[in-house]
C-alpha cells in the first residue's frame, strides 16, 4: 500500500470524530496522504463520507491500540509514515476521593501507554525529517475532579520532552500540542451555568474549535517545519495564562 510518487503518509489515531478528524481533514488538505485509525467503525465512516465532501480522502483503519500486534501490522503494512498524530485518548471526570487504582492504571494504558508503543513501533520505520506530534492537554499544568487525567497528560508533555531527545539524532522531530477548552461533544454536555463559568476563565471569552487544534498540529508535523522539537504549544485560548475575562 504504498503512496503516490511525492505525497507523505500521516496517521491519525483516534481521528474519526472531533479534534481528531479535524487533523485528518487538514493532514488531507496539506498533500498528505492519511490513514485514519479508530475503534469506532461508524466515526470511521462519517469522517471518510465528510471527506469525501470535502474531495479528500481518508483511508480508514478500525484500531484497539491496546492491541500491539495489530498496531504493528498497522505500520509495518504501510511505507514509513511521515508524520504520526497521536490523538486518541480517554477522559471522564472524578473527584479525588472517587478514584481508584484501576481509574489511573486505564487513563495510563490508552493515553499514554499505547502512545508510547505505536510511536517506538513506527519510530523504528520512520525516515529523517519525520514528525510525531502528541496531543496532550491544557489539563496536564492541574484541573479539577480528574486527577488521573491530569497525570495521564502531565506523562504525555513528559514522554514527548523524552522522545524529542531520542529521537533528534535520527532526524525526527517530536511536539506536543496541548488544547484547552474546545467546541466538541464534550462540552455540549455541560449545563449552561457550567459552561458559562468555565468561558469566564478564558481570557478570548469563547471555547476553541477542533480545527484551532488542526492548525497546530499542521504547522508541526509540515516538512518546513524543521527546528522545533520537544515543545508543548498550548491552544487554550490563554487559559494557562490566569485569570479570566475582567479580570
Amino acid at each position: 500500500m504504498n503512496s503516490p510518487i511525492g505525497q507523505p503518509l500521516a496517521l491519525v489515531t483516534g481521528g474519526g470524530r472531533g479534534i481528531g478528524r479535524a487533523i485528518a481533514l487538514r493532514l488531507a488538505r496539506d498533500g498528505f496522504r492519511v490513514i485514519v485509525a479508530d475503534r469506532d467503525e461508524q466515526a470511521l465512516s462519517e469522517a471518510a463520507a465528510e471527506a469525501c465532501d470535502r474531495e479528500f480522502v481518508l483511508e480508514a483503519a478500525r484500531l484497539d491500540l491496546t492491541d500491539r500486534e495489530a498496531v504493528t501490522d498497522l505500520i509495518e503494512r504501510n511505507q514509513p509514515f511521515a508524520a504520526i498524530v497521536n490523538n486518541a485518548g480517554i477522559f471522564n471526570e472524578k473527584g479525588f476521593f472517587d478514584l481508584d487504582p484501576e481509574d489511573f492504571r486505564r487513563a495510563y494504558e490508552i493515553n499514554l501507554v499505547a502512545l508510547f508503543s505505536l510511536s517506538q513501533t513506527a519510530a523504528r520505520r520512520m525516515e529523517a525529517g519525520s514528525k510525531i506530534v502528541n496531543i496532550a492537554s491544557r489539563a496536564f499544568l492541574g484541573a479539577r475532579n480528574h486527577a488521573h487525567y491530569v497525570a495521564s497528560k502531565a506523562a504525555v508533555v513528559g514522554l514527548t520532552r523524552a522522545m524529542a531527545m531520542e529521537l533528534a539524532p535520527r532526524g525526527i522531530l517530536v511536539n506536543a500540542v496541548a488544547p484547552g477548552l474546545i467546541d466538541t461533544p464534550l462540552l455540549k454536555a455541560l449545563t449552561p451555568e457550567r459552561l458559562a463559568a468555565q468561558l469566564a476563565l478564558q481570557p478570548t471569552g469563547k471555547a476553541g474549535r477542533p480545527e484551532d487544534i488542526a492548525n497546530a498540529v499542521s504547522f508541526l508535523a509540515a516538512p518546513r517545519t524543521d527546528f522545533i522539537t520537544g515543545q508543548v504549544l498550548l491552544v487554550d485560548g490563554g487559559k494557562s495564562l490566569g485569570g479570566g475575562m475582567g479580570l
